[in-house]
Parts: structure tokens; sequence; C-alpha cells
């Protein structure tokens, strides 16, 4: 027995990632290299990276598909566009809001999340994060899968879903073309989740500069073709009254759920930022341009087909180059291969920057000892080949619009996270605290949870959570509905509100009367203890009297 458990420990020794020596076994679960504050030399991400990766982002299936969604539901073309402007703005705010956090102390979602949460409060949101990061990341591998079977299908007429022998049964939503086309997607994938975050910028450039090259050249085609750009351009909208006022803004909320993922982890790529403002008006201005022009090629594009092809518009990009392929001679299947690998790239970019890093940052929070980043996104892959995709994008099954409902509820984390250090904290934060297991820390509250937090957090989801019912599906009072269609805004003006009332009536530790973000101040990276019995600072878990060593730090 002795000997089986000095085998298992040395294989956990093989296996543990680096970490700073002087650690602590409470330390060791709370950071590694990839949870540590970035260090300047890796600190690479200027603002032209930002506004390439979001140039990036936006391209892709999506949000081709995100106005389609609004026409289909009374819209016009234009106040379907403009509900993608809108929303897309408030979107950039928001990201801005999080982002600022990561750009100035240089800490990720996991560690910014134990101000507010706890030190190990903090686990359930990242767990919950990272869970659906690894679901949402299947999802997307299977659509770039699709894009790949284009490629394939486009050189070789006799790679056809309808033709090769399928092994799957029918009513499994795929078929062994497609399965194969989506596994070589998934093993292609997998390099780039090996590079470091700091270095997969240029991932992010290349398909800046590629992707909507391509988008413009399948908007130029297909406009060709038709001849012009199509009725729906024309069409006016079928509502009126408060059903056209509801539909713009379940239109403007469907614009911000889409993004809900993304505000809550930006910190994971703003602390990359070589300064805090490299990360502001770079994400405040691409976000809206980038989305809304990748939007409106969409409109111009499915509008076309209802000219090309006759009866309604073909709002998916992918369809659409399938009948291309079918119709078309040899030079137009070599448009079709360059336009699908554009897209291939896209959703390769998207899962990279929305799923694979934020899975694997979470993971890293959740087992530091043994995960890191790269670990972390291999795992999310593994699970997102495991789950079996094509099963929740079948048309019998709701799993998918339980998805999209799902993520609006990340605005009560949102909410807390942001009302903790704009309202409350004032952009303070002791950074060398955030990885202190003792119960002396600031951030441990009690036993290690932050109850506030959780109190204002249900808050949030309590408001939603019978109109969620009724998004999947559930009869459910009308009011509730009403409420559900503002969903994000409702969540986090609820668990922010709360969480901020809550700290006034029970002030917390390790906040400031002022405005005082310190990240500037911060050059001793290492989080071990001093050689001290204490942390060196007092803390009163249920006041706000704070003692140490920050005395004297000055307003920034």
């Amino acid at each position: 027995m002795a000997v089986k458990k000095r085998a298992i420990s040395r294989f956990a020794e093989k296996i543990a990632v680096d970490a700073e020596p002087g650690l602590t076994t409470a330390q060791l679960m709370l950071t590694n290299h990839d949870l540590k504050p970035v260090e300047p030399a890796r600190r690479q991400w200027g603002p032209w990276n930002f506004v390439g990766f979001w140039v990036a982002d936006s391209f892709n299936i999506n949000t081709w598909m995100i106005s389609s969604s609004m026409i289909v539901g009374g819209l016009s073309w234009w106040q379907s566009w403009l509900c993608v402007w809108i929303g897309y703005a408030i979107s950039a705010c928001f990201i801005c809001l999080t982002g600022r956090i990561g750009a100035t102390y240089h800490i990720g979602f996991p560690v910014v999340s134990r101000s507010s949460f706890g030190i190990w409060g903090s686990l359930w949101p990242i767990f919950n994060r990272a869970a659906m990061a690894c679901v949402w990341y299947g999802v997307q591998s299977y659509i770039g899968g699709h894009c790949v079977y284009l490629m394939i299908r486009s050189i070789w007429l006799r790679w056809d879903r309808e033709t090769i022998p399928n092994t799957f049964a029918e009513d499994s939503g795929t078929t062994t073309a497609d399965f194969v086309s989506f596994f070589i997607f998934w093993l292609c994938s997998l390099p780039a989740i090996w590079f470091p975050v700091h270095q997969i910028r240029h991932l992010f450039t290349v398909k800046a500069y590629f992707v909507p090259t391509a988008g413009i050249a399948f908007l130029i085609w297909a406009v060709v073709r038709a001849g012009g750009v199509g009725p729906i351009i024309r069409q006016p909208s079928r509502l009126e009254g408060s059903e056209l006022a509801w539909e713009f803004v379940k239109g403007v909320m469907s614009s911000i759920a889409n993004f809900a993922t993304l505000i809550v982890n930006d910190p994971d790529f703003s602390r990359f930022a070589g300064k805090p403002r490299d990360a502001l008006w770079s994400q405040l201005f691409t976000i809206p341009i980038g989305f809304a022009f990748t939007s409106f090629i969409g409109i111009i594009v499915s509008s076309s087909t209802t000219i090309i092809y006759g009866g309604d518009p073909i709002w998916d990009p992918l369809d659409l180059l399938e009948h291309f392929i079918n119709d078309g001679g040899s030079a137009q299947r070599f448009g079709v291969f360059v336009i699908a690998a554009a897209f291939s790239l896209a959703q390769l970019g998207t899962n990279i920057a929305a799923n694979s890093v934020s899975a694997g940052t979470d993971m890293t929070a959740l087992l530091p000892r043994f995960l890191n980043i790269r670990r972390g996104g291999y795992v999310c892959a593994a699970v997102g080949l495991a789950m079996c995709p094509w099963t929740l994008l079948t048309s019998a099954n709701q799993f998918t619009t339980y998805l999209s409902a799902y993520s609006v509820f990340l605005s009560s984390i949102a909410g807390v996270m942001i009302g903790d250090y704009y309202f409350v904290r004032k952009g303070y934060l002791e950074v060398k605290e955030l990885y202190d297991a003792r119960k002396s820390g600031p951030y441990y509250y009690t036993f290690g949870i932050h109850w506030r937090a959780y109190v204002a957090y249900i808050s949030g989801i309590v408001i939603n959570v019978v109109g969620f019912a009724g998004a999947i599906g559930r009869e459910v009072p009308i009011g509730a509905t009403y409420i559900f269609n503002i969903n994000f805004f409702a969540g986090f003006i609820v668990s922010s509100g709360v969480y901020y009332g809550l700290c006034r009536l029970s002030p917390i530790p390790a906040t400031s009367d002022r405005w005082m973000e310190v990240g500037d101040e911060v050059e001793d990276l290492r989080v071990a203890y001093d050689n001290q019995s204490g942390s060196g600072q007092e803390f009163d878990d249920e006041s706000r009297a704070y003692k140490g060593a920050h005395e004297d730090t000055k307003a920034v």
C-alpha cells in the first residue's frame, strides 16, 4: 500500500504544472503560471491587436445569420440592422467595463471573480462558464465541419452525404460524410490550442485580413448573380405598434445575449494589454462596426437568393454555398472552396476566442495544480468531441434554444463583477490577496464564500427564471415574458443593485472611498506568503476596517 501511494505521489508530481516556489498547499489550489498576473514581457497586445481580434471574431456564421432571425420575426432589413448596431454598441460598453479590470491588473476572469464571489466561492461561476464553453466548442466545431464538407465537396463532387453510405441512424442528426468533415475540422483545430494566448493574436491578425475579404467577395458574387440586392431590401416591416416595439427590443437583446459569454471573460484577453487604454477605444468602436458590417453582408447576400433561386431567402451562408456547388462549374466550385476555407478559419478563431481559451483559463482555476490553459483547452476539445454535438443541432432538439437562453444568466455574474469593481471597491484591488487562502485575507469572507455576491447572483437569476422557462417551451404569464425580453438588463441591474445595497448595509473590507486603481503600482508579481506569521494586513470580514501595507497608496 505504501509503495502504491508513493507511486501515485510520484505520478502526481510528474504531471503537475510549474508553480512558484514557496506556495502552501492551499495556494497550490489557487495559482499557477497561467493564473498569476501577466508579467510585462507577456503584455504584448496593443490596440491594433484588439482591433484585429474583434474584426476577426465578427466574421463568423452566427453573426452572419443574426439579422435573419429578426427579419423572419417581422422586422424590415434596416430595423434589424439597427438592432445589431444598438445591441453590439451596448455589448462593447460592457466588454470595456470588464476588460478594463484585466487590462489594469493583468488578471483573468477566474481571479477577478475572487474579489466579488470569494476565494472559494468563485469556483461555481468559473465552473459554470467552463461547462458552457465546452458545450459551445463542440457545437461550433460541428458548424466548422460543415465548412470542411463544402471544401471537400467543391473538389470531389462524390463527397455527398446523400450518396456516401451512412453508418449513422437516420434520426441521429448527422451522416458519415458530415461526421468525417467534423472530425477533420476538430483535428485540425488542435494545433491552435497549443500556442500561448499572448501569441495567438497572430491568428486573429491573419483572420482579420482573409475572412472579411472573402465575405466581401461572397457579397459581390451573390449580388452579381442576382442582378440586384433582392426584394427584402424594399420589404417593409410586417409589424406595427407594441408588437413592433417588443420585436425590436428582442432583436437588440439577442445581439447582447450573443455576446454574454465574451462580456464575462474579456479579462482573459485584456490582461495581455500593454496599457489599459489599449483595450478601451479599440474594443469600444471595433465591436459595433465589425459586427454590423458582417450582419449587413448577411442581409444583402441572403436577400439576393430570392432572385437567384426564388422562394424564401436562404439565411444560412453554408446552405447557399452548397447550392452554388450543385449548379456551377469548376470555377464556381473554386470560389466556394475559398469562401468555405475562410468560414472555416472564422469558426476556428471564434472557437479559440470564445470557447477554448475561456474554458482553458477556467479549468486552470478549477485544478491549477495539474491544469494550465493549454491542457484545459485540450480537455475542452475532448469534451466537445465526446458530447456528440450533432445531437444538439437536430430540428427536434430544443437544447440550442436552451443554450442561447441560458447564456443571458451570465448577466448576473457580470452584474456582480462590475458592481463590485466600479461601485463598491471603486477600482481598488489587492492583487496578492486574491491568491490568499487564509482566513485573514480580505477576499476570504465566510469560509471563502461571499454570501452577498451569491444573494445578488441568485436574485438576478430569479427575475428571469420564469421567462426562461417560457423561452424553452413552457407556458408562463405574459409579464414574465416581457421581463425576459430584456433579460440581460434585468439580470444585470438586479444583481448589481442587490450586491451594492448589501455591501452598503454590511460593508466589506479592502475598498476605497474614492476612485483608486493601483494596477501600475503592482511590481512584485510573486504570490507566495512572506516569511511572517501574518499577511501584514488585518481585515474584519464584516467591516471596512483596513490596515496594512497599502495605507500610503496614492490614487491613480
